[in-house]
């Protein structure tokens, strides 16, 4: 339960940035004004907190940010807030600005540093913000669907380009300790490979061998999705080389799956969580994190969904290899 009356709602953005954070932005804000709350926008995340860098929200100040990637309300990593000094300190930065209840937007990181302000006596609700689709008590977060597009509409250019010259390709996509976006690319895009952190075994030559195969069957390329945290593409394209005679391109995406203008989905979806977190603590709720599973938005203990682990589904893992032939 909600530890005090709402009054004054804080919201910030922490982590890594997504398409589709400021339009969560905008739905806590409008939501929390139309309720006859103050909204203070917290600049650059936790550590934003930690300088007092906020700043009221009025609901003009979220005029033409729908469409907007990134976030307006900034975002950066800090060490600072990670000590229980920083924590502390984060708390009193709140009380000082009248702050009594908190919308972090976010990954799980994110989600801890808001189960630290919860302990800290904070209001807290977060909603699941990152491109990586890695957080175990939802189906959605906010940007992946517009990276996972936006990194499928440059893997197809790439193929053309291959196919012309009869290469292989590896494409690094983002994912540190996820391969959702590589996985659903890997389907999406008709890859003859996958590697991703969950299932990849380093048999380089297993990899040889399938691409010297699909040559001798025809095929004009041999296109490798490969994830960020398996990484080393441009390396990985020289020893494939040397092993097939084949020419091989490495291409990295890298942070352009970060950019971009939001779907309809990332604007949609986004909008529902951030009204949906407002909700929540007028309904003297804490300690919550907002989800979207099995086709319903809801919400969990932040504890309990710290708790949860999420795996690649063995069988779309399958599905992409049997596509492969």
């Amino acid at each position: 339960m909600a530890k005090k009356e709402i009054k004054t709602i804080g919201v910030l953005t922490s982590g890594g940035d997504a398409p589709g954070m400021n339009a969560a932005i905008r739905a806590v804000s409008r939501q929390a004004i139309g309720k006859g709350y103050k909204v203070m926008g917290i600049m650059r995340g936790y550590s934003g907190l930690i300088a007092g860098d906020i700043k009221q929200l009025h609901p003009r100040d979220l005029s033409d940010s729908i469409q907007k990637g990134g976030t307006i309300l900034g975002t950066a990593r800090s060490m600072e807030f990670k000590t229980p000094e920083g924590q502390k300190k984060a708390a009193k930065v709140c009380r000082d600005n009248g702050i009594d209840s908190l919308v972090v937007i976010g990954g799980d990181g994110s989600f801890k540093g808001a189960q630290k302000m919860s302990d800290q006596g904070i209001n807290v609700v977060a909603i699941p913000g990152t491109i990586d689709l890695d957080i175990a008590c939802t189906d959605y977060t906010i940007g992946f669907d517009t990276a996972v597009n936006t990194a499928m509409d440059a893997i197809d250019k790439v193929k053309d380009t291959s196919s012309s010259h009869q290469r292989c390709s590896i494409i690094e996509v983002m994912g540190r300790h996820a391969g959702y976006i590589a996985l659903w690319c890997g389907i999406a895009n008709g890859a003859e490979d996958i590697l991703i952190p969950e299932t990849y075994d380093y048999d380089e030559q297993r990899l040889v061998d399938n691409i010297i195969d699909t040559f001798s069957r025809g095929k004009r390329h041999h296109l490798i999705i490969n994830a960020e945290g398996i990484g080393h593409s441009a390396s990985l394209a020289r020893r494939i080389e040397a092993a097939t005679g084949i020419e091989t391109r490495a291409t990295i995406l890298g942070h352009m799956q970060r950019g971009g203008s939001p779907s309809c989905k990332d604007r949609m979806y986004a909008s529902i969580m951030g009204a949906y977190a407002v909700d929540l603590l007028t309904e003297g709720k804490t300690n919550r994190v907002v989800a979207y599973k099995n086709g319903e938005f809801t919400d969990f203990d932040i504890d309990e969904a710290l708790a949860m682990e999420k795996s690649i589904s063995e069988f779309e893992v399958q599905v992409c290899k049997n596509m492969s032939i």
